[in-house]
């Protein structure tokens, strides 16, 4: 059967959307902070609903620059038929990020494991089962300013990134790469703490069978607030 699936035509389908989120960090002390990000996503552009995630998380500073997050996604994944229900994906996550920043170019990288629950469907109905895999994922993004040497207040950016997501478990056969997401953009800080990114990802994805892909071209708006409730002293 793998060397069948190997063997088959190689399939891509091309689709447009449009994806939208808002991400929030808020770092209570020290020590703990709290995670926080909402997506929606629109498929065939803005035809129909895709995905959404609601993704809440508890943050362990090591320090100002790395930081360890827990926590939980709820997917609601959107079916093309009509027909069928929506799909629920339970998924606890956990994630090591680090930053660094520098004269002219500031990082962020992360490297995320996920256990993925998805609902099985059968005959248009959600059955009693899940599906269970593993997911690994990495993400490295550049920010440069186009005007200054850091990017602050009233700094407009450019935005450089990649994320590729790797499956594990015994259920995945023919597609232990997942998907890989490249996105180039324009970003704005207009506030101490939030800043506006938007700008074209290339969504290209395998398959279970092995052999069908999407290629996705998405419009991306997101949206950063960082917050720092530590009291200041004087």
């Amino acid at each position: 059967m793998p060397l069948l699936a190997q063997q088959a035509p190689k399939e891509v389908r091309e689709h447009s959307q449009v994806w939208t989120a808002y991400f929030n960090q808020t770092r209570l002390s020290d020590k703990w902070g709290i995670w926080l990000d909402v997506h929606a996503r629109r498929t065939d552009f803005l035809d129909r609903w895709n995905t959404m995630i609601f993704r809440p998380g508890l943050t362990y500073y090591l320090n100002d620059h790395v930081r360890l997050t827990a926590g939980y996604a709820y997917v609601a994944h959107f079916p093309a038929n009509s027909a069928a229900p929506v799909r629920p994906e339970h998924r606890p996550w956990q994630q090591v990020m680090w930053t660094s920043r520098s004269k002219k170019l500031q990082t962020l990288q992360w490297v995320r494991l996920e256990e993925r629950f998805n609902r099985k469907v059968a005959n248009n109905e959600l059955l009693d089962e899940y599906a269970f895999n593993f997911r690994v994922r990495y993400q490295i993004s550049l920010m440069v300013p186009l005007k200054g040497d850091f990017i602050q207040l009233g700094t407009p950016f450019l935005v450089l990134s990649d994320e590729v997501h790797i499956n594990a478990g015994k259920q995945i056969t023919y597609n232990y790469f997942d998907q890989n997401r490249f996105f180039l953009g324009l970003g704005y800080q207009f506030s101490k703490t939030m800043n506006v990114q938007l700008g074209y990802m290339n969504l290209f994805q395998q398959l279970p069978t092995g052999n069908q892909f999407n290629n996705n071209h998405a419009l991306r708006l997101f949206f950063f607030h960082n917050l720092d409730l530590r009291r200041k002293d004087g």
